[in-house]
């Protein structure tokens, strides 16, 4: 009888192992599957730039002015704002040039890569439009080289912010273009850029008008890669600028 009782309870014990590894392996089964999980995290942007107000920004709080927003070559990145003053509109600032703009011209970190920047460029019009008299309705986004492909690169992720584009010398994703049949733009090449090939602005230009969009193409035909002069120091160019509105 003992021996019995010994059976039974050897039995019972071995019925609550089983169940006891079954449970153990059902719970690591249900941890293993794939779960739907969002993250919720706050992340600090960092970006130095230059800012430029109108003269007469002062004289009428109750006035809104166009943004226009700069962004320079890859030779200009780094930590020494001053380099940014290099070429475009924030040389001609530094020299003197008065402009019916507020002008912001960002400096991408060394290493950096405008179309790697969107988010930090788009974080960076929020921060002007808060704390200065911006039209929402009259944000221009220009750039040459490197800030030429960061032009194409964050009106196609972000359409619907920008009034009108001036992308020079650089290139995009053609695939996105149907993002900037909206936007009024006006690109800029030199026919004999070594660094940049011409067809980079030419197949975006003709991948927006395939959807119907309003893309300009001015090409200088002995202008090399520097075809940013001539045109940040044409005035046509920022009338026309003033004339584009969302």
């Amino acid at each position: 009888m003992k021996k019995l009782n010994g059976m039974v309870l050897i039995s019972i014990l071995a019925l609550m192992s089983i169940s006891c590894l079954q449970e153990n392996q059902a719970m690591e089964s249900k941890a293993l599957k794939q779960q739907a999980v969002k993250m919720q995290r706050k992340v600090t942007l960092e970006l130095e730039y230059l800012l430029s107000l109108p003269k007469d920004y002062d004289k009428d709080a109750t006035k809104s002015w166009p943004l226009m927003v700069f962004l320079h070559g890859a030779g200009e990145r780094g930590s020494d704002i001053n380099k940014v003053k290099v070429h475009g509109p924030a040389k001609l600032v530094e020299q003197g040039k008065e402009f019916p703009f507020i002008i912001v011209s960002p400096q991408c970190p060394e290493g950096q890569w405008w179309p790697n920047r969107v988010e930090t460029v788009m974080a960076l019009i929020d921060e002007i439009a808060e704390k200065y008299r911006v039209d929402p309705k009259r944000i221009y986004l220009t750039g040459l080289s490197m800030g030429g492909y960061g032009t194409w690169s964050i009106a196609s992720t972000f359409p619907n912010r920008f009034a009108a584009i001036v992308p020079i010398c650089g290139g995009g994703q053609p695939y996105l273009a149907a993002n900037l049949k909206s936007i009024p733009i006006w690109a800029f090449h030199g026919a004999k850029d070594p660094v940049v090939p011409l067809s980079e602005s030419q197949r975006m230009v003709n991948a927006v008008k395939s959807f119907g969009g309003n893309a300009q193409l001015t090409i200088y035909p002995e202008a090399q890669h520097d075809s940013w002069t001539e045109t940040y120091n044409n005035p046509e160019l920022y009338d026309w600028l003033l004339k584009q509105s969302r």
